[in-house]
Formats: C-alpha cells, structure tokens, sequence
C-alpha cells in the first residue's frame, strides 16, 4: 500500500520556548564546578552542543545535586 504526498502547504509546527533555566553548580563540588568551567568556554567559543551536553551531565550529577 502506498499513500500519496500531501500537495497542500501545511501549517508550521509551532513548538513551545524552553524555559528552564540552565543548573547551576553547587558550591564545592569540583565535578560540578569543572563542568560549569567547560560549559563556560564552549559558549565562548560558539560550541553550543557542549554547553548542551554540560547541562545534561550537571543535571544527571552522580552525587544527585545541580
């Protein structure tokens, strides 16, 4: 069975703004703070997929904070 392309313009999908905050790191953790530092120099740099990825790690922490 084979369906037919749509030859209609559809309606863009309007996703909703994210907003959460970024995690922030907790006093004297040096995990956190190392990641907060990486995260840091990634914006700096324009590398936006560390800075993601530096929130993902900081809010899945091993010690369970951030």
């Amino acid at each position: 069975m084979t369906t037919e392309p749509t030859r209609y313009q559809t309606m863009p999908v309007e996703l909703p703004l994210r907003t959460e905050l970024e995690p922030t790191p907790v006093e004297g953790c040096p995990g956190c703070t190392e990641l907060a530092n990486v995260r840091d120099r990634a914006r700096t740099g324009g590398d936006m997929t560390t800075v993601s990825d530096c929130n993902v790690y900081m809010k899945r922490h091993p010690e369970g904070h951030g």
